[in-house]
């Protein structure tokens, strides 16, 4: 070997032992964790999905239940879900968070509430409903349920077509399977695009969704989501306004007893195509693209997804037509990961819900 490329070689070998990245535990003793938040005082604000939220710091053990959070269904897919902090928490402490709502008769439906949490956070208060899902049914499955806040200050929320009523994904008169736009008031945007449609619910924004589990902004400010297939047809799709994304007509999944989904069909005319579809399925839950450049240019502007089923964070880099260039499987056999967030550190932080635990992905 030249004496030349010998320190080149050595030089390679340290840098690709320095970029290995590491899980650091940082809150543990969760009870089924759903998501998580951050506080400006560098706190944690954590959901559970028995109903319960929390808080806790870095190395500490989760507060006491915060008080004032309403009644929720907490049976089987459903809970307390999501949470986000609203983009001017630091002056007015206000926070959003989704839970599937109890209804008359066992019936039940993904809502969406604003909340303010105390200077001590332990408690919220004026706690309101801003948006419920119609109609409420008997169900236990596919509530969706993740919050993004816009640049324009509205408020996204995803829904799942609750499994039993999968049609309903593909009409305008119910939220089922649907991605709804609404104001912090829960006001509908006048600009919405099925305002003026008869018979539309005029919260949609899109539609044709079977259950989506992670909803995040590009550095473009684009909505892009993810969403469970059935057996088979995961997807990652960017969402655009009155866009049909072809749940249950079209699916690269099939039924769970092994048939097809409707006619076998994966493309029809007036529907999206996923930007990346994963057979057979991972589960998806958590979505973040990340922005910043902690983890070197590889990672920078990456989507990162959390697998339910195979307990791993999966890496997606896309090109500049959005078509994917390169995945990866990270932290293989880390565990349930239910949720995946970028701190205000720029770091990556994962909830994982088996486990109970929130970890952070150390550079």
């Amino acid at each position: 070997m030249s004496q030349r490329l010998l320190p080149l070689l050595l030089a390679l070998g340290a840098s690709l032992a320095q970029a290995a990245p590491e899980l650091e535990t940082v809150v543990e003793g969760l009870k089924t964790p759903w998501a998580v938040a951050f506080l400006p005082d560098g706190q944690f604000l954590i959901t559970e999905r028995d109903g319960t939220m929390r808080t806790a710091k870095a190395g500490g053990k989760p507060s006491a239940p915060i008080t004032g959070v309403p009644a929720v269904d907490a049976v089987v897919q459903g809970g307390l879900l999501d949470v986000v902090t609203d983009s001017d928490f630091a002056r007015n402490r206000t926070i959003y968070f989704c839970f599937s709502e109890p209804g008359a008769n066992k019936t039940n439906s993904t809502a969406l509430a604003r909340a303010r949490l105390s200077e001590d956070s332990k408690r919220l208060t004026d706690v309101k409903v801003i948006f419920s899902q119609k109609p409420k049914i008997e169900s236990r499955h596919h509530f969706g349920c993740r919050i993004v806040e816009m640049p324009d200050g509205k408020l996204m929320l995803s829904m799942g077509e609750r499994f039993s009523q999968r049609d309903s994904a593909q009409t305008l008169d119910n939220h089922l399977g649907k991605i709804v736009r609404v104001g912090k008031d829960g006001s509908v945007p006048a600009d919405n695009p099925f305002v003026n449609t008869p018979g539309a619910l005029p919260e949609i924004w899109s539609y044709g969704h079977r259950n989506s589990q992670g909803l995040t902004l590009d550095d473009k400010g684009q909505l892009w989501e993810h969403e469970h297939g059935p057996m088979g047809g995961d997807e990652l799709n960017l969402i655009k306004p009155k866009l049909n994304y072809g749940w249950p007509v079209i699916s690269y999944g099939l039924n769970y007893d092994g048939t097809k989904v409707g006619d076998g069909i994966f493309a029809k005319a007036g529907m999206e195509q996923p930007i990346v579809k994963w057979v057979p399925s991972i589960a998806p839950s958590g979505l973040v693209r990340l922005k910043s450049a902690k983890y070197g240019p590889a990672w920078q502007g990456n989507f990162f997804i959390g697998s339910l089923k195979f307990g791993y964070l999966e890496r997606v880099k896309l090109d500049a037509d959005n078509r994917p260039m390169e995945q990866e499987k990270l932290f293989v056999d880390a565990g349930r990961m239910r949720d995946v967030r970028e701190g205000p550190d720029g770091l990556l932080y994962l909830v994982l819900e088996a486990h109970g635990r929130i970890v952070r992905v150390k550079p």
